[in-house]
């Protein structure tokens, strides 16, 4: 198996294991909708401010939609990732 395999894999897992807990809410949809803004908008702030403490996080596509899907602890491991 190659890294870009076990990559994808992961991800599904993931994206696999928050749909599951979206599903067993209450309220399904609006709890994916809160939790894909604050992420979003943590991702946005980060984006801006970010530099100014050396954890500028680029916005592309990986990182806008894995911030859609895990909210906001996507984002504050892409900044332990930055200082690892």
């Amino acid at each position: 198996m190659n890294a870009d395999l076990i990559f994808l894999l992961i991800c599904g897992a993931v994206v696999l294991v928050m749909l599951i807990y979206y599903m067993r809410r209450e309220r399904k949809i609006l709890s994916f909708v809160f939790g894909a803004f604050t992420g979003m908008t943590a991702l946005f702030i980060l984006n801006k401010y970010g530099g100014a403490f050396g954890a500028d996080i680029p916005l592309n596509i990986f990182n806008l939609s894995g911030s859609a899907v895990l909210g906001v602890p996507f984002v504050a491991g892409l900044v332990l990732l930055k200082y690892i």
